[in-house]
């Protein structure tokens, strides 16, 4: 987590980096899949066929995250966290090893996705009790445009907020706009540099963070609901999502889609979320981006083919 001001005191813009870093640890606590939290108390009530509580902040992250599944016809599904941990991805090191391909078919066959939860009030439950909630696909994006809303709401205009990559811009940098570096997927560098406009979030999905390997395949954790095994179209998918109150969420969630579905795919998902600017670098190395993206690209490690997705 980083964050970068622009224009103020040092000791005043100190205080809301940290005011905005205490936010950042609470959500942290608070939406943690694995260790121990109210999401995790949440998902063994469902799975016990229970109702768990839920206070008014959570409920309105699953209606958010519902809503982006139904635009992505459940390729961005926050309910599958059953399936990310039979793939070893709820640690904090993953192990070289494959799910059990029976109980992956069975949790493919539950088909979970957030519609299953029934809310009312501060009660949830599911009438599937292959629920498991993980947030992992969009909670940077979410965090990213409260971190932004109250850097507003506190009269700090000129930031860069960078949450694991997620990042989003306010104002600009004295003269210049706010650049960030876009990480190549198979060497430690950046590929290119983006500019980003005031408002603006960028987000990318990739195959080269959370990942292992076995018998020289890699396994990301971006797993396909559909099938219940990791994406393998492509090695990154980035998008720069408009101004708006929920960029950074958008910029976020957006690129679970566009990874999974596929380049032939990807414009339609893009538009979807209102989306124009976007980067793909398939398996080869190639790189295909939109009419939009392309102008903004200032290029580090030129592509070996670069081509305009249609």
């Amino acid at each position: 987590m980083d964050i970068a001001i622009w224009g103020l005191p040092e000791p005043v813009a100190a205080r809301h980096a940290a005011a905005v870093l205490a936010e950042l640890d609470r959500l942290h606590a608070r939406l943690h899949p694995w260790q121990p939290s109210p999401l995790t108390q949440l998902n063994a009530a469902l799975a016990r066929g229970e109702a768990g509580n839920a206070d008014a902040e959570l409920v309105g992250l699953i209606e958010q995250a519902r809503g982006y599944a139904r635009r992505s016809d459940q390729l961005f599904n926050p309910a599958i966290g059953g399936l990310i941990g039979l793939w070893g991805f709820h640690a904090d090191q993953y192990a070289a090893r494959l799910p059990d391909p029976a109980r992956v078919a069975a949790q493919v066959a539950a088909h979970p996705t957030l519609d299953d939860l029934q809310i009312v009030g501060s009660s949830i439950g599911s009438t599937n009790p292959a629920v498991q909630l993980d947030f992992g696909g969009f909670a940077k994006g979410w965090a990213l445009d409260r971190s932004a809303n109250y850097l507003r709401r506190h009269r700090v205009y000129n930031a860069l907020i960078n949450i694991g990559g997620n990042v989003l811009a306010l104002g600009r940098k004295g003269e210049e706009p706010w650049k960030v570096g876009l990480q190549h997927p198979r060497q430690p560098r950046a590929m290119a540099v983006i500019a980003l406009r005031d408002g603006e979030a960028i987000g990318t999905s990739g195959d080269y963070q959370r990942y292992f390997e076995v018998g020289g395949r890699r396994y990301s954790h971006l797993l396909d609901p559909r099938t219940g095994q990791p994406a393998r179209t492509m090695q990154s998918a980035t998008v720069i999502a408009p101004p708006s109150l929920e960029a950074g969420a958008v910029s976020d969630a957006a690129t679970k889609p566009i990874f999974i579905g596929g380049r032939e795919h990807a414009l339609d998902y893009a538009g979807r979320f209102g989306v124009g600017d976007v980067l793909l670098v398939a398996n080869d190395g190639s790189v295909f981006v939109s009419a939009s993206m392309q102008p903004r690209l200032q290029w580090l490690v030129p592509p070996p083919h670069l081509y305009r997705l249609r």
